[in-house]
């Protein structure tokens, strides 16, 4: 999965991720004195957030992929950005008062046992969340186009797979990892678009599971399926909506 370039997947999901960020921030409302730690931090969009309201010396990031660390450590430094998986996070018991995983639980190999390392860092009265795109009820940002991917290969995998995909779902896992939570709700957020053109670009630049789908075809069945796209769009400006299952618990 080409899912570890931090310029191109600002251009594609990152888009998405920096107006979630904000609402993510917002619902949890971290105070200055906490620390905070971002799992999975992707091309550090919560990251940012998490430093606008804390400082960098009281943010770590971490992510299995080391090009977007190092981006976030160029991108915001005095940040504590690592290498690591969400399963075998690098940091001493109870070091942190929020622990987040912003639209990385679906691509932890162990989402319970990510989860239950998240709850282990994170200290007495503090908290734990997470979000993942409603990929089940059809709300993610790739809805459109897995739509017209499935529209002309049936048999096309999608987002397969992912874990809290579905309502009710990341509840479990939190549950599963010891976490009960106190708040299971949903985040939308909403990115425009210039034009049919601009949508369709991000999707070739080999990202996730839907660009390594684009880069795989030929010439002919990539037209093919941009033609298909096209005509679930508009081809002037628009607006994607997205909406995020959002789980907290308390520590």
């Amino acid at each position: 999965m080409a899912f570890d370039v931090a310029a191109d997947y600002d251009r594609f999901m990152g888009r998405f991720a920096v107006p979630l960020a904000r609402r993510t921030v917002g619902a949890l409302g971290p105070r200055p004195g906490q620390r905070a730690l971002d799992v999975g931090c992707g091309s550090g969009a919560l990251t940012a957030e998490l430093v606008g309201v804390l400082g960098a010396p009281a943010v770590a990031a971490v992510d299995p992929a080391p090009e977007p660390v190092a981006a976030v450590a160029r991108r915001l430094p005095g940040v504590d950005a690592r290498v690591a998986a969400a399963e075998f996070l690098p940091h001493d018991d109870e070091t942190f008062d929020l622990s987040v995983a912003q639209l990385a639980v679906h691509f932890m190999a162990d989402p319970v046992g990510g989860l239950r390392e998240m709850r282990r860092v994170t200290r007495p009265g503090g908290r734990v969340a997470a979000s993942v795109w409603d990929f089940g009820g059809q709300r993610s940002p790739l809805t459109t186009f897995w739509t017209a991917v499935r529209s002309l290969d049936p048999a096309a995998r999608g987002e397969p797979g992912r874990s809290g995909r579905v309502q009710g779902e990341l509840a479990d896992l939190f549950r599963g990892a010891g976490l009960l939570p106190d708040l299971d709700d949903e985040l939308t957020v909403e990115v425009g678009y210039d034009s049919f053109d601009a949508w369709w670009e991000s999707y070739t630049l080999g990202v996730g599971p839907a660009g390594d789908y684009v880069a795989r075809l030929g010439p002919s069945a990539r037209e093919t399926l941009r033609r298909r796209c096209a005509e679930l769009l508009p081809r002037a400006a628009f607006t994607v909506e997205a909406t995020a299952w959002f789980v907290a618990a308390p520590r």
